[in-house]
């Protein structure tokens, strides 16, 4: 088991951003968080299989039909792995 964090740009708060990723996410059996940030972006740690990872990954480009995602940067983090997945 992995966890990546995740910084996610453009028009991604207000437009069910979060709740989507939760979704997402527990689909693919992942765990972690998805919280907004101060400066507009959305932070996603997400802990669980490398496949399900990659998979989250290339769905943080495209969020829900309102988000306008510019940029994911996404780095291996050291955090223990959450029980489930939450929104902040």
């Amino acid at each position: 088991m992995s966890c990546r964090r995740c910084l996610v740009a453009g028009t991604v708060q207000g437009v069910w951003y979060r709740a989507s990723t939760q979704r997402q996410a527990l689909a693919l059996g992942l765990t972690g968080y998805a919280r907004n940030l101060p400066d507009g972006r959305v932070e996603v740690l997400a802990c669980g299989e490398e496949d399900a990872l990659r998979q989250l990954q290339d769905w943080l480009w495209q969020g829900p039909p309102a988000a306008d995602v510019t940029d994911v940067q996404c780095t291996p983090a050291a955090d223990a792995a959450p029980e489930d997945f939450q929104t902040c």
